[in-house]
């Protein structure tokens, strides 16, 4: 991944499509601390860092179980 990729932050929407949650569970977990904090990117706007949603994502990351 570029550097680009690795730095971007996304808004909720960009992150509720991305990691397939809804904004409400999104805020929830992270309430909950089991969610990436959210960072402040302008006076009214936040966003999560892509690398932190990555690494989140790969701590729930389960093998498929087989019958």
């Amino acid at each position: 991944m570029g550097a680009e990729t690795l730095a971007a932050v996304l808004r909720v929407s960009a992150v509720s499509a991305y990691v397939g949650l809804s904004r409400a569970t999104i805020y929830r977990l992270e309430r909950n601390k089991l969610f990436p904090s959210r960072v402040q990117i302008g006076e009214r706007a936040v966003g999560w860092r892509r690398i932190d949603l990555d690494q989140w994502i790969q701590t729930r990351a389960q093998p498929a179980i087989r019958n």
